[in-house]
């Protein structure tokens, strides 16, 4: 007989944000996107002629680096960057995640490029895109709905991207 339990044995991350910002005085729970309608499209070619980019919200070690005097974080916008060679690393200790039960040490969990090009060179993709896609967290839907995802769409296309793997944090 199958182990029965009266709660969810995961973590929600939904629960988890609600209750957070709840504790912090917040009352007005966050709205979670929803779309009634995606505008996801079946392939119109194998996947072993597609060509694969990746979206991540990590951002990219330099904005941390080289900020100006005065500034203590830096301004979040979209970046493409080339797929080759696969970055060492991204900048991710901004975000807000468990960090004391997870990390972001393992690159391909988050830009699984070196996974992705594995799989074009035994023949399951056709090519990996050129650039990857960076939409550093902001946590504005509208920013992301009207200005980051549009200017990434237009990347992802002149890219001849035919499947974007949207990875978030």
């Amino acid at each position: 007989m199958p182990e029965r339990r009266t709660h969810r044995s995961f973590v929600s991350y939904i629960d988890k944000s609600r209750e957070y910002y709840a504790a912090q005085g917040y009352t007005q729970p966050y709205q979670w996107v929803y779309h009634k309608e995606v505008p996801f499209n079946m392939l119109s070619k194998p996947l072993s002629d597609c060509t694969v980019g990746v979206v991540t919200t990590a951002t990219l070690p330099a904005h941390w680096q080289s900020l100006p005097e005065g500034e203590s974080r830096p301004q979040k916008r979209p970046y493409a960057e080339s797929s080759y060679p696969v970055p060492e690393a991204l900048y991710t200790k901004d975000l807000e995640w468990d960090k004391d039960t997870t990390h972001t040490d393992d690159l391909d969990t988050y830009l699984p490029l070196n996974r992705l090009q594995e799989l074009q060179q035994s023949g399951q993709i056709g090519k990996v895109s050129p650039r990857y896609y960076g939409a550093p967290t902001t946590y504005s839907q509208r920013q992301t709905r009207e200005s980051d995802a549009p200017v990434i769409f237009s990347w992802c296309e002149e890219d001849g991207v035919d499947i974007a793997l949207l990875v978030p944090l």
